[in-house]
């Protein structure tokens, strides 16, 4: 891998991890923050999903997320990247031990050391 690419590389995970680590707070300002104002998030509603484009329509996603399930986890199996962009394997867990699960990854597009782009997808 030539020198160039690693250095995108590793900002783009930077990047990811910071908004990660908002997300993982709950913090909706934060999330913001590590977004792009044109950021895109893809959502997992079948079949293929529903598309959000700019901080306001993301925004109210993350903030309809985080009050619908107050107990939500997400949980990092592997994350990894390739330039600009990011792969995130992780599981969604909600409703404490007795709850469910789901699986799923995420592919992030990076722009100068922000999220720009985050699509969704789920197993099953």
């Amino acid at each position: 891998m030539s020198a160039p690419a690693a250095g995108a590389a590793t900002s783009a995970l930077a990047a990811v991890a910071r908004f990660n680590a908002a997300f993982d707070a709950r913090d909706v300002d934060a999330v913001m923050a590590a977004m792009t104002p044109d950021c895109v998030f893809e959502d997992t509603t079948p079949p293929d999903g529903r598309r959000h484009t700019g901080h306001d329509a993301v925004r109210a996603v993350w903030e309809e997320l985080f009050t619908g399930t107050p107990d939500g986890v997400f949980t990092s199996e592997e994350v990894f990247a390739a330039g600009d962009r990011v792969v995130s394997r992780w599981r969604y867990s909600w409703g404490g031990p007795g709850g469910g699960h789901v699986r799923g990854v995420d592919v992030f597009t990076v722009r100068n050391g922000l999220v720009a782009e985050k699509l969704a997808y789920v197993k099953g």
